[in-house]
C-alpha cells in the first residue's frame, strides 16, 4: 500500500530538535490518521487503537519505539505548524485526481468542544472549501471567529485550482476582492447579498420588487417535501449588465437572482415566505442558478453534519495550542478517504469496519 497522504505530509516541518526525536513525525501522523479512521476520538483513544494495531502499522513504517504515548501525540500536534499541514492537505486532495467540477461551497464551522470557557470564547472556527460533486474537502483555513472569515477566504482560494468551477459563498464572503480572485482563477461565482453590501442589495431588491421590470424574467419552480414541511422554491433571474455598469468594481458580474422559498407546515398549515438575493458571474439561467444555490447547502449536511455525527467533532475537548486545528485537519483527511471508498455503508459503519478489518482499513487508506 502506498500511503500517499504521508508523502504529501513529508514537507511539513517537524518543530522538534533534530537528534532528540524518539517518534518520527511520519509515524506520529500515521498513528493519528489510522486512529481517527478506526473510531478514536481523542489522543488517549488513538494511542489505545494504534497499540493494538502496531504489528499492522509496522508493515508501512518501522515504529522502532512503538506507538507514541497520548501525551506525546498531543504535544507534537500542539506545536506542529497548522498552515504547513493545511497546505500539504490541499496538495494531497489535488493529487487525488478529482478534477474540481461543479459547485465548490465555501463556509465556516465552529468546533464547539475547543472552547476555552462556558461562554464559548476561544473556540476554533474553520473555513472549508467543499467540492459538492466529488464530496471532498479541498482545503481548510482557521480564523479567529466567524467575523474574520473575510480574511481567510482569499487564502483558501489561493490554495485551489478552480478553473471551470462555480464557487458559492454566503453573504460574509460577498466582497469585491473575493469576486475578483474567483474570476481571475477562471471560475464563476454565486454570492449571497445581505446588508454588508447595502448599495448592491438595494439595487437588486428594487429591481425584483418592480413588477414591470420582472415581468419577463425567466423563472424556475420546484417543490419538495420533508421534515413535516412542503417547500416551494421559485427562482427568478435577470441579466445584470445595468448593475455591473452601476458597480463596475464587481468583476464578472453577469446576473442577479431572487430565490423565494414558501414553507408550509403540514400540521398547522402555516406558511412562511423568505426571499434571498444573489449576484453571479453566470448567465441568468434560473434552473442552473437554483441547482448551484441548492448544492451550496450540501456543505452543511455532507461536511459539517457528518463531522459532528460520524466523528463527534463538537464533543472533542482538545484545546491546547495548535492541537485542535491539526486534529481537525486529519479528521477531514479521513473523511475524504471514507468518501472515496465505494461501498454504500454509512461513515460510522465504515469507521467500525476499518477498526475490525485490516483488509478494509488498507483499502480505505490506499484510496
Amino acid at each position: 500500500m502506498n500511503v500517499s497522504f504521508l508523502e504529501h505530509m513529508s514537507d511539513v516541518e517537524d518543530p522538534r530538535i533534530p537528534g532528540m526525536v524518539f517518534y518520527p513525525l511520519d509515524e506520529v501522523l500515521l498513528s493519528v490518521l489510522v486512529g481517527s479512521l478506526c473510531r478514536a476520538e481523542d489522543f488517549d483513544e488513538i494511542e489505545d487503537v494504534c497499540t493494538e494495531l502496531l504489528d499492522w502499522l509496522r508493515r508501512f513504517l518501522p515504529f522502532e519505539r512503538g506507538i507514541a504515548p497520548a501525551q506525546t501525540l498531543r504535544r507534537i500536534l500542539a506545536r506542529l505548524d497548522p498552515r504547513g499541514l493545511e497546505k500539504a492537505f490541499a496538495s494531497w486532495t489535488a493529487h487525488l485526481g478529482e478534477h474540481v467540477r461543479g459547485v465548490v461551497a465555501v463556509d465556516g464551522k465552529t468546533v464547539r468542544g475547543s472552547k476555552q470557557d462556558a461562554s464559548g470564547a476561544g473556540a476554533l472556527h474553520l473555513v472549508s472549501a467543499f467540492a459538492h460533486e466529488a464530496g471532498l474537502i479541498l482545503a481548510q483555513r482557521a480564523v479567529d471567529g466567524k467575523s474574520n472569515e473575510i480574511a481567510a477566504i482569499p487564502e483558501l482560494l489561493d490554495m485551489l485550482a478552480l478553473e471551470g468551477a462555480i464557487v458559492t459563498i454566503d453573504a460574509m464572503g460577498t466582497q469585491k476582492d473575493i469576486a475578483g480572485k474567483i474570476v481571475a482563477k477562471q471560475a464563476d461565482y454565486i454570492l449571497a447579498l445581505k446588508g454588508n453590501q447595502s448599495a448592491l442589495k438595494n439595487d437588486a431588491e428594487l429591481f425584483f420588487t418592480d413588477p414591470a421590470l420582472t415581468a419577463d424574467c425567466p423563472r424556475h419552480q420546484e417543490t419538495a417535501g420533508g421534515h413535516g414541511r412542503i417547500e416551494t422554491r421559485i427562482v427568478r433571474a435577470a441579466d445584470a449588465t445595468w448593475l455591473a455598469q452601476r458597480h463596475p468594481e464587481w468583476k464578472g458580474l453577469s446576473s442577479i437572482a431572487a430565490v423565494t422559498n414558501h414553507s408550509t407546515n403540514k400540521i398547522t398549515g402555516q406558511t412562511t415566505t423568505e426571499t434571498r438575493l444573489y449576484i453571479s458571474s453566470l448567465p441568468p439561467d434560473p434552473a442552473h442558478l437554483a441547482a448551484a444555490v441548492r448544492a451550496h447547502w450540501s456543505i452543511e449536511n455532507n461536511l459539517h453534519w457528518s463531522l459532528d455525527v460520524a466523528f463527534r467533532e463538537d464533543e472533542c475537548r482538545t484545546r491546547k495550542d495548535h492541537a485542535p486545528r491539526n486534529l481537525a485537519m486529519i479528521r477531514r483527511a479521513v473523511l475524504n478517504m471514507l468518501r472515496r471508498e465505494p461501498t454504500k455503508l454509512s461513515l460510522k459503519r465504515k469507521r467500525l469496519k476499518a477498526a475490525m478489518s485490516p483488509t478494509f482499513r488498507e483499502a480505505v487508506l490506499a484510496r
